[in-house]
């Protein structure tokens, strides 16, 4: 907010996507006009020697944050 980051809302380091379930917070976050939110999602895929593609649907299934 005003170019200063907030800090993390939400961290799950063992997320299993054969379990997707809803996150309470701890705390109740208000989120201004203008503010952004950085989601990031990381992929083990050493184990593949080609490229891994999702669909669209994927995409938009895990990413649907609000």
């Amino acid at each position: 907010r005003n170019g200063e980051q907030l800090g993390i809302i939400c961290e799950d380091n063992k997320y299993d996507f054969t379990l997707q379930e809803a996150r309470n917070l701890k705390e109740i976050v208000i989120v201004k006009s203008g503010d952004e939110i950085l989601i990031e999602c990381n992929y083990q895929t050493l184990d593949r020697s080609q490229s891994t593609f999702v669909s669209l649907f994927f995409y938009l299934q895990t990413f649907h944050c609000f």
